[in-house]
């Protein structure tokens, strides 16, 4: 691992800053590392494994002397930057949604499908939307064993996916950002609105799930909302299968999968929350039941870190699996 060179674009936003706690925690080592943000942070020193790293400007090949780049500028930086540094030779793990729906890029769950990368022709690995991360690992776990036909997502999203801005206004009480103040209400509009009615949050959800699980022809709808809870999203997912679903044998194949942790006993008050999911990087998962009026379907409440697992963590996770394998 000490061989290994990293890159880091965004440093200075709030996944940036994820990134550099979770390659912290856990104890990847680098011979170097780059740090690039915007032109108002150039020169600024930040602290990375007891050194300081002095932030620089992106310019052609600054990537060059780099293995693996790690993206969180959004996706008009990434649209221009990232293929620069894969040209330049790199790696690019990507966490906004500039090549989510590029048919030759794959979208990977550290855990789920990192075979769609080592298949590949390109160098660029898209990082999904943080809901969907944290759903599909759990519709992945239940996929081998009930063929899934049908998927329906209503989120509670935490301001912090909204960046700096929208943290601002949660914890200044401010109306800045949102549309309303979102510390007195939830807003049913995440992103900007399509022809279809539907929000591109809600689209990137529906389309990322077909693609992460091989599976076009599965039915995906979702109504996505942020909520005033600072971190950690939230989604409640009915899940239609094709044959009778034995709910033991859901929650059998749901607790050995490593990422996932039920909570499912209301009267001991144990269930999916904010609290106890934030900072670290697992699923929780619970109010698992059964739909009363049809067998093959079910509900499922998960709650998961959005800048941990839903952005920087994945990200870093593949990151390591790409150097466990190289090693």
């Amino acid at each position: 691992m000490e061989k290994v060179s990293i890159g880091i674009v965004g440093v200075t936003g709030v996944v940036g800053q994820k990134f550099l706690e979770v390659l912290e925690e856990y104890g990847l080592l680098f011979n170097r590392i780059k740090f690039f943000a915007s032109k108002k942070s150039v020169g600024k020193k930040i602290k990375f494994q007891n050194r300081m790293i002095e932030v620089e400007e992106l310019k052609e090949g600054v990537f060059k002397d780099l293995d693996y780049v790690l993206f969180s500028a959004g996706s008009k930086i990434a649209s221009y930057w990232g293929l620069i540094a894969e040209k330049e030779g790199c790696i690019v793990i990507d966490n906004s949604s500039a090549f989510r729906n590029h048919d030759d890029i794959p979208l990977i769950i550290s855990e789920i499908n990192m075979n769609d990368f080592y298949s590949s022709k390109r160098k660029i690995i898209a990082n999904p939307n943080c809901s969907t991360i944290q759903s599909v690992v759990v519709l992945n776990a239940i996929n081998k064993v009930y063929k899934i036909d049908e998927v329906i997502y209503s989120t509670y999203q935490a301001v912090s996916g909204a960046g700096k801005k929208g943290i601002d206004d949660l914890v200044n009480k401010t109306q800045n950002f949102f549309p309303l103040n979102i510390n007195k209400t939830c807003l049913p509009i995440i992103g900007e609105l399509e022809n279809n009615n539907y929000t591109n949050e809600e689209i990137k959800m529906i389309k990322e799930t077909k693609k992460i699980l091989h599976n076009n022809k599965l039915k995906v709808t979702s109504t996505c909302v942020r909520v005033p809870v600072l971190n950690c999203h939230a989604v409640a997912i009915y899940i239609r299968c094709m044959e009778e679903i034995d709910l033991d044998l859901v929650k059998e194949k749901l607790a050995i999968c490593p990422s996932i942790i039920i909570l499912d006993d209301i009267n001991l008050n144990l269930f999916p929350n904010s609290l106890i999911a934030l900072n670290n990087d697992y699923i929780y998962v619970g109010r698992i039941r059964k739909d009363l009026d049809n067998p093959k379907g079910m509900w499922i409440y998960c709650v998961s870190d959005n800048l941990r697992k839903g952005a920087a963590s994945n990200a870093v996770q593949i990151l390591r699996n790409l150097i466990t394998r190289d090693l």
